[in-house]
């Protein structure tokens, strides 16, 4: 069992190498920065912590016998004017994949939005996994996706202190250059 926690300033290297390896397997990634270099979403995450929209509490790892095997992060996003989380990267080592990790890193960052009192969270990505997280196509809850064509899978799960906020979701400023 992994040990859900926030990420440390020595956990950099070992959340890149986890996020290079789960979105080099992965069906869909966002396309290398530089030819031949690690996927998109390993410089998402660090011009992410370089950024405004960055929420240290939102950066969560799991941890199995002292070594990180996944990651998430939630940074600041908005619904129109009104504050909201952006989710993702969500990363498992591919070897740890389909064993849980996934699933607590989601349990827990979902359960800190909520603590720090965010009224919803959007992500792009599967429905058929993030349903069951409470996900739902965002169009359902009157929020605009930041690209048409993400159709249902831009998701948004709304967190108890959401009051029906609609209009354009908008990422953190380094979501634009993946």
């Amino acid at each position: 069992m992994a040990l859900i926690r926030r990420e440390h300033r020595g956990d950099v290297v070992a959340i890149r190498d986890v996020t290079a390896a789960a979105f080099r397997a992965a069906e869909h990634s966002a396309p290398p920065v530089e030819p031949g270099g690690p996927p998109g979403e390993v410089n998402l995450i660090d011009r992410l912590r370089e950024d405004e929209g960055w929420i240290p509490e939102l950066s969560l790892v799991a941890e199995t016998a002292g070594r990180v095997v996944g990651q998430v992060v939630g940074s600041r996003a908005f619904v129109g004017d009104v504050p909201a989380i952006g989710l993702g990267p969500l990363s498992v080592e591919p070897e740890e994949q389909r064993s849980g990790i996934g699933a607590a890193l989601m349990h827990a960052v979902l359960g800190a939005a909520d603590a720090l009192g965010e009224p919803l969270v959007g992500l792009l990505g599967d429905p058929a996994y993030y349903g069951r997280f409470g996900f739902a196509p965002a169009f359902a809850f009157g929020v605009e996706s930041p690209d048409p064509a993400w159709g249902d899978y831009f998701q948004v799960r709304a967190l108890p202190t959401y009051r029906g906020h609609s209009g354009l979701f908008r990422y953190a400023a380094p979501f634009d250059a993946v």
